[in-house]
């Protein structure tokens, strides 16, 4: 196995790009949590039902798991930057589409070109993040998803203060999404022009996750179901098995999102310490004690501190899979989206497996389930070892560099 650090160049400007490619995973954030506040707005303005309404939202990760594996091609015949400001901006542009929708059909319609550019926008993205972290030389990846998670919450903000207000969707969509895109531009004129190797193939329009990220992916996968259980169900099961009031139940998932967000923020610095296979191992143990509190619950009082144990476990571990990807072959682009795949379908079918359960058995049976995939954290975490420094690939090259192994005239800038 060799030894010898695979020479990256180094980034000109360290701490622009990093600025930089953090502020573009607020942005892509910001669209998210926009739209999320006017779904209510959407839904009376169609007079759709709950069902109506449930296929609609299918839409949005049935685009972005099919068209995930196109921003390879992209990021390799454009190069991250030009991929990333492209997609990032087409994922602005799509904001003003849902609220336009005159049907449900047409709502469908909007909702997968929504999801796909979003799928493909997350993508670049997260590869210009990998790459970024690799030629620093430490974690990154927390923080960045962190600012995801930040730029949700205060777009979901100004979402909130506009339907309080009674504004109309349609043009509060259209004008976020423009202001957005206009904040892009000159964020993504920081980004470095990180390109694939010459030597490189172009990867092709459309395959399935290579097997070398399946079990990246299956960790990914535990994490955002336990994620998307929580989120979606949380309210729900306040209210109906703790007996919560209509406004705690309604809290909750802003809760868990500020505790998402907090421990994303925060998560780089424990994995600098603990290394990435020991933080997950930690955030599976403090996710299953999460998921025992709530399982366990009769009051508000133990439900909620369960959510937020939830939340604080699994937080990294999106991230630290996109990471672990990242440094599969010569395309970070392509494993990235392979893990993405594999990942975000968890968010797809947590719901419906969420509902199906608790419709058969109960609530407290289905976060039974949460609780189980929380602890098999514990036992997966291994396969996220690319993710620590100075891990190697299957040819036993080192794909990144350590603090220590990072010349100081290279980072003098961060």
């Amino acid at each position: 196995m060799s030894t010898t650090a695979q020479p990256l160049e180094p980034l000109t400007a360290p701490r622009r790009a990093r600025a930089s490619i953090a502020l573009v995973f607020g942005v892509h954030g910001a669209v998210s949590g926009s739209f999320v506040t006017r779904i209510p707005w959407i839904q009376d303005r169609l007079d759709l039902s709950p069902g109506q309404l449930g296929l609609a939202l299918v839409m949005p990760a049935i685009g972005s798991s099919l068209a995930m594996p196109l921003a390879g091609r992209f990021v390799h015949r454009y190069g991250g930057r030009a991929a990333v400001r492209g997609l990032i901006s087409l994922w602005c542009l799509a904001l003003a589409l849902p609220a336009l929708a005159p049907s449900l059909p047409v709502l469908c319609a909007a909702l997968l070109a929504y999801g796909a550019t979003a799928g493909m926008a997350d993508v670049a993205m997260n590869a210009q993040g990998v790459e970024i972290e690799q030629r620093l030389g430490r974690s990154i990846m927390s923080g960045l998803h962190g600012m995801w998670s930040a730029g949700g919450l205060l777009a979901s903000g100004f979402g909130i203060l506009a339907a309080h207000l009674g504004l109309d969707a349609r043009l509060q969509l259209a004008v976020t999404a423009l202001v957005l895109l206009a904040l892009a531009q000159p964020i993504c004129r920081g980004l470095p022009d990180l390109r694939a190797p010459e030597e490189a193939e172009a990867p092709p329009r459309f395959a399935l996750p290579p097997r070398s990220s399946l079990a990246i992916g299956l960790v990914g996968f535990c994490a955002v179901f336990a994620e998307g259980a929580s989120m979606d169900w949380s309210g729900v099961y306040l209210r109906d098995v703790t007996g919560a009031s209509a406004t705690v139940a309604a809290a909750s998932y802003t809760a868990f999102s500020l505790t998402m967000a907090a421990s994303r923020l925060a998560g780089d610095a424990v994995i600098r310490r603990l290394g990435a296979v020991r933080t997950t191992r930690l955030g599976g143990a403090v996710a299953t004690a999460g998921g025992l509190l709530v399982v366990a619950a009769d009051s508000p009082a133990l439900a909620i501190p369960g959510f937020a144990l939830i939340g604080v476990g699994i937080a990294v571990t999106v991230p630290l899979a996109f990471a672990a990807a990242g440094r599969i072959g010569s395309n970070p682009s392509q494993s990235i989206a392979g893990v993405a795949t594999v990942t975000y379908t968890s968010g797809l079918v947590a719901p419906a497996i969420i509902g199906a359960l608790a419709q058969a058995t109960s609530l407290t049976v289905s976060f039974g389930l949460v609780t189980a995939l929380a602890f098999a954290l514990l036992l997966s975490a291994g396969a996220l070892r690319r993710a620590e420094p100075n891990s190697t690939d299957a040819a036993g090259n080192v794909t990144a560099m350590s603090p220590e192994s990072t010349s100081n005239k290279d980072l003098s800038a961060i």
